[in-house]
């Protein structure tokens, strides 16, 4: 017997998996940028999946690999679908996961506050 809720979790990390494997080498378009998938929560009907995505890099490279994914969306729920193998697959809907950037903001807060020097930057 599945306990409710679950199945979502399941499908939420394979899609994960799956959209990090095309980014890593399938997709090509020139706008998506170094972009790394943080998470993706699927509704508990499955009929939806926001895919949380950290992208290094200033806002407009951020706007333009948000843009070049959702230009993508069609190829890559294709793609789910061969690879998962479930009947319907999740519409997908991208967001920007700006955790990564609150964490380091934060991490500076906390080092002004102690009073400790700033590291140097790598050449």
């Amino acid at each position: 017997m599945t306990v409710p809720g679950r199945r979502p979790q399941r499908v939420g990390q394979r899609i994960l998996e799956e959209i990090s494997e095309l980014l890593a080498g399938e997709l090509k378009d020139p706008r998506i940028g170094f972009a790394t998938i943080t998470g993706v929560r699927v509704t508990p009907d499955l009929r939806q999946a926001f895919v949380f995505v950290s992208v290094l890099g200033s806002a407009d490279e951020q706007r333009q690999t948000l843009e070049g994914l959702c230009a993508a969306k069609a190829f890559i729920r294709h793609e789910l679908a061969e690879r998962l193998q479930i009947r319907r697959v999740p519409e997908l809907s991208f967001t920007l996961d700006r955790g990564p950037e609150r964490a380091a903001h934060i991490e500076e807060l906390l080092r002004q506050a102690r009073g400790k020097p700033e590291p140097p930057e790598e050449p």
